[in-house]
């Protein structure tokens, strides 16, 4: 069966596999994401060369690589969760087939449209590392002028707030991703602390909380301005479940005076989501 490399690259781990061309998910495989702008670059270059050697006698017809930040078709311009700049697609994958190169969520955002809980006027956000979310207006991804609508991660919901990797103060990612849930906390990952909130840790519960309630301020702002009918939430934190979910919709519903709040919702393709729209970008490049 043909299939192309699909590599989704994240502050915590990589996500490489194989995809064919109906969403099939032949081959995955997690690596642990190191830590500096360089090694990262190394790591993924190391990551894509493995997967794209051939294997009993074939190989993939293309790679799609998806990472976080401000991205072209030819260079990753920024990441602030990583620190590299103008980072161009060769750096990330040396091999002999297509790459194509696209950002992580517009990505996911593309695999929840053609395979998952989409819809015409829809809002995907994924919360992991960082936040970001891909933009869905009438049925197709709405990029912005520049190609970087939807970094709503770095909105901010607390002026003069904490600081954010970006440079800026009071960023929702600084209080509602998962990086900053953990840290906020002081130890453990976010899954632990939504586990001891539940648990009655008062200082689990505070961290909890003051990440629901900005991420409900946040969702509220976007309602506002582009009226989705659904918002669907991924990555790692979305595990949390009813914990994370039943919190948000009261809260989102309680900042809306005058209208009915959207649908909030998992992502059905949960973790496979930017794995899937990284395979996306690599068929696209052969289509």
């Amino acid at each position: 069966m043909d299939y192309v490399v699909a590599v989704d690259v994240g502050g915590t781990t990589f996500k490489g596999g194989f995809v064919a061309r109906d969403g099939t998910i032949l081959h995955f495989e997690r690596r642990a994401t190191p830590r500096g702008a360089d090694q990262v670059i190394a790591a993924v270059s190391a990551f894509v060369a493995d997967l794209a050697r051939p294997r009993a006698g074939r190989r993939p017809l293309a790679v799609g690589l998806a990472v976080p930040g401000l991205v072209t078709p030819t260079h990753a311009v920024y990441s602030a969760a990583f620190g590299w700049r103008d980072v161009p697609v060769s750096s990330f994958a040396d091999v002999d087939v297509p790459v194509a190169l696209g950002h992580d969520v517009r990505s996911a955002g593309e695999a929840e449209l053609a395979y998952g809980a989409g819809g015409d006027d829809v809002l995907f956000l994924p919360i992991g590392t960082g936040i970001a979310g891909a933009v869905v207006l009438s049925g197709s991804l709405y990029g912005g002028a520049g190609g970087f609508a939807g970094q709503i991660g770095h909105i901010p919901v607390r002026p003069d707030g904490l600081a954010c990797g970006c440079g800026q103060r009071g960023c929702l990612a600084a209080y509602a991703s998962g990086g900053a849930i953990a840290a906020r906390y002081g130890s453990g990952t976010a899954a632990d602390v939504a586990r001891l909130a539940a648990e009655g840790d008062e200082r689990a519960a505070e961290v909890w909380s003051s990440a629901v309630d900005t991420l409900a301020l946040a969702l509220a702002t976007y309602t506002l301005l582009l009226d989705p009918a659904r918002i669907i939430i991924g990555g790692g934190v979305s595990l949390a479940g009813d914990a994370l979910l039943v919190p948000l919709r009261e809260r989102l519903a309680g900042r809306l005076a005058f209208r009915r709040a959207p649908e909030v919702v998992a992502s059905s393709l949960g973790v496979r989501a930017g794995l899937l729209g990284a395979g996306l970008l690599g068929w696209r490049s052969v289509s």
